[in-house]
């Protein structure tokens, strides 16, 4: 077992981050506490040092300390999209249910889980760049092919 894997069994909350990072291996996790997204261990480190966040850690007396870097939920895009540029691929994790009605630790889950070739929403498109999205449907005759482009004009 890692010390990562250690480290993040032994509180309820780690844990809970460490099924959803086993979720999205390969990608950023964004893990919603109140009002920040967090990341922890690799994804913190690696984050912090392309997005210029300031990196520290949780249970800074343990021995072993978690690395932590964290956004503000209303930049969330921003930063997301920010990783998207630089071709990295983001999961986000949700509080699924109101932190004042939760017994015990708040349900969170992966509701999104974004790439620089699937993202559609405005915020992570370049304005001033055509922006484009293809579909292929075989059929047992041949293939249909669709394609778009879209480019906000301001």
């Amino acid at each position: 077992m890692s010390t990562a894997t250690r480290a993040a069994s032994r509180t309820p909350l780690m844990d809970q981050y460490r099924r959803a990072k086993q979720e999205q291996p390969d990608a950023f996790l964004f893990f919603r506490l109140g009002d920040f997204y967090e990341m922890f261990f690799d994804d913190a480190i690696h984050g912090a040092a392309l997005l210029g966040l300031t990196l520290t850690s949780r249970n800074k007396q343990d021995p072993e300390p978690i690395p932590m870097c964290g956004v503000p939920w209303h930049q969330r895009d921003a930063y997301v999209a920010r990783l998207l540029r630089l071709g990295h691929k983001v999961a986000v994790c949700e509080q699924l249910e109101e932190a004042s009605q939760a017994k015990g630790l708040v349900a969170r889950g992966v509701t999104e889980v974004l790439t620089p070739g699937s993202v559609v929403g405005e915020s992570f498109l370049d304005p001033a760049a055509n922006n484009f999205i293809a579909a292929v449907c075989r059929r047992t005759r041949g293939s249909d092919c669709v394609w778009r482009t879209s480019r906000r004009r301001r």
